[in-house]
């Protein structure tokens, strides 16, 4: 009996120094991939070292690698089901389709209202206009720069819209140098440049103590406004619509900084609800006051801030310009919003910590009433807006902050959430929370001996398209990255609130439909158990096809799921070109969760005929 132990012990023994060899292998092979991916700038090299095979793609406008996919399978006989389908490849679509954007598509677009700007809001495709195919890059498409230098540059051909150099000329926002782009840090409302027009709000308001994290930037250009904000360690979420200023959000991105393709229309802006410490511009203010957290800032600047001074540079009459500022202060005042400070052309508005005082208010001007505490301040999701202001959490004390006061940044990050703190997210505990923490702390070093490019600047734009609490996003936090967390509409807990008050950024999403963002604006793309949610929800295929969309030319994907979903989506992967490998769950070979890492191939579109590429 002792003499089988020992043969059981020796054998499994074996098998763990297989495994380590292969996953030493694999992770070598990625390695040697996005290296000379990242070096070249350009086409991978061939390479054949330590098992990786080169191999070519028929479809593809250039050659492709493969690393060799992990063996797992002599420890999951019973989990593993091999299949003998054929793998279905996905055909590129037109070289037209490059910048495609399946719910803010102009043309669908125009069929709905004009009316508080519905025609600009998200409007996806029906069953029948779904695209089954690749969206291509254009032609000249290069691997973007890396960050910080990323922030002041872009390749032309990732982006070839030269519309903002020119209409935008005077305001500094973009210049055209050669083959690339150059982004000054101008802006409408900042012609000194955003550096120094932070420096101004800064001498107005505390913005480097820590107590601003997170920050909503409407209509916001090429994002330098938040490109800048980065340097002190605040994170915006710039959002601008599709419209006739080509690509603002896609240049955003391009350049590294978080974006994404929305609208001040008929719906809520897709945030829960005290989500940001500051907000800027934005005039639909109901609506900026439900996603401002207690004691958060609003600030305007331009027209008609200062309108005495510039009213006839405007082309505007001083009677209609005092009129829209005197507007502004009405429904400011509404809110009980209390303005701080008027200074040159900045105007500063402070949302109280509490609604005490508020509520005292509004039994004499109730225009507009605080809205049914019945209804989830938090949902977001193609929820129309309301004419009333959101009501704030219940406090006692006029010096309490309603919610739940939050930590400065950094500690913010990995305090306890008051949500989770006060129990409202159902099922959700401080211990809980904790433990989820100290599980991300295992998982990403788990992920950087299969993806070691991880923890090397290699990817600037994350998503994470199944959040949860936002442990993947926190542990990425010493990186120099940033990380969309999505939480899906569907998901069991609705935890984008908790999010936010750990000073991170993220949206809602239904993924049976497209996200709003550019194609190629993503370095790397994380889902744990995604597949699941959806699966019998909508085609997988489709999915996968958006995630090919967002994601660039070899950007990384790491998906955690069973092992029956995994082989099944690594099918329809690899018919989109993905090289792909299962590898192992972090605690070992016998759990049931495994790890699918895929690198997307570097292809191009190709010109013809027909395309008709800006």
């Amino acid at each position: 009996m002792a003499k089988e132990n020992t043969g059981q012990h020796q054998q499994t023994e074996a098998r763990r120094k297989k495994l380590t060899l292969i996953l030493g292998v694999s992770g070598l092979c990625i390695l040697f991939y996005i290296l000379g991916a990242w070096q070249n700038n350009n086409v991978p090299a061939s390479y054949s070292k330590m098992g990786c095979e080169t191999k070519s793609n028929p479809s593809s406008s250039t050659s492709s690698s493969s690393s060799e996919s992990l063996d797992f399978k002599s420890h999951n006989q019973d989990e593993f089901k091999e299949t003998n389908q054929t793998i279905k490849y996905f055909e590129p679509c037109d070289l037209s389709l490059s910048e495609y954007t399946p719910c803010e598509d102009r043309q669908r677009g125009r069929k709905f209202d004009r009316n508080m700007m519905k025609y600009r809001e998200r409007h996806c495709p029906s069953k029948d206009e779904l695209l089954y195919c690749l969206i291509p890059p254009p032609p000249n498409y290069k691997i973007p720069f890396k960050w910080p230098q990323s922030r002041d540059y872009a390749w032309y051909g990732n982006i070839p819209h030269k519309e903002l150099s020119v209409e935008k000329a005077v305001q500094n926002w973009i210049q055209v140098e050669g083959d690339r782009f150059r982004f000054p840090g101008g802006g409408t409302m900042f012609p000194r440049g955003a550096d120094a027009y932070i420096d101004d709000i800064a001498r107005l308001i505390p913005l480097t103590n820590g107590g601003i994290r997170t920050a909503i930037d409407t209509g916001c250009g090429v994002a330098s406004f938040g490109a800048y904000l980065l340097k002190r360690d605040i994170m915006a979420v710039s959002f601008a619509p599709r419209d006739t200023h080509e690509a603002q959000v896609q240049f955003a991105l391009e350049r590294g900084v978080p974006a994404i393709i929305g609208i001040m229309g008929s719906r809520r802006l897709p945030y829960p609800a005290r989500a940001f410490d500051l907000a800027h511009y934005g005039l639909y203010l109901m609506e900026v006051d439900r996603v401002l957290r207690p004691g958060g800032y609003w600030i305007l600047s331009g027209p008609p801030i200062n309108w005495k001074q510039y009213w006839r540079g405007w082309e505007r009459t001083e009677e209609d310009l005092k009129q829209e500022q005197d507007s502004i202060e009405d429904v400011a005042k509404s809110l009980c919003w209390k303005k701080v400070i008027e200074k040159g052309d900045l105007s500063i508005w402070q949302k109280p910590i509490n609604h005490i005082e508020c509520k005292k208010l509004k039994q004499n001007n109730k225009s507009p009433p605080i809205c049914s505490s019945s209804d989830n301040a938090d949902s977001a999701w193609y929820k129309d807006l309301e004419p009333c202001v959101t009501p704030l959490p219940n406090t006692n004390n006029p010096e309490e902050s309603a919610g739940g006061a939050l930590e400065d940044w950094p500690d913010r990050a990995f305090a306890v959430p008051p949500r989770i703190i006060r129990g409202t997210i159902q099922d959700i505990n401080t211990e809980m929370f904790r433990e989820d923490n100290e599980v991300w702390k295992e998982r990403i070093a788990h992920y950087k001996k299969i993806v070691p490019e991880l923890s090397r600047g290699r990817f600037r734009n994350i998503m994470d398209m199944n959040a949860y609490l936002g442990g993947f996003a926190a542990s990425m936090l010493k990186y120099p990255s940033w990380v969309m967390n999505v939480v899906p509409v569907h998901a069991e807990k609705q935890t984008l609130g908790v999010i936010y008050e750990r000073g991170l950024i993220g949206t809602y999403q239904d993924w049976c439909e497209g996200f709003s963002t550019y194609p190629r604006t993503y370095d790397m793309i994380h889902a744990g158990g995604l597949f699941t949610l959806y699966d019998n929800r909508c085609d997988l295929t489709l999915i996968l096809l958006e995630m090919d969309r967002i994601l660039r030319p070899e950007g990384t994907v790491v998906l955690r799921d069973n092992v029956e979903m995994l082989t099944k989506v690594e099918k329809i992967a690899k018919g989109m070109k993905w090289n792909t490998q299962i590898v192992d769950h972090e605690k070992g070979p016998y759990n049931p969760e495994k790890i699918l890492v895929a690198v997307k191939t570097y292809w191009t579109g190709q010109p013809s005929n027909n395309s008709n590429n800006n």
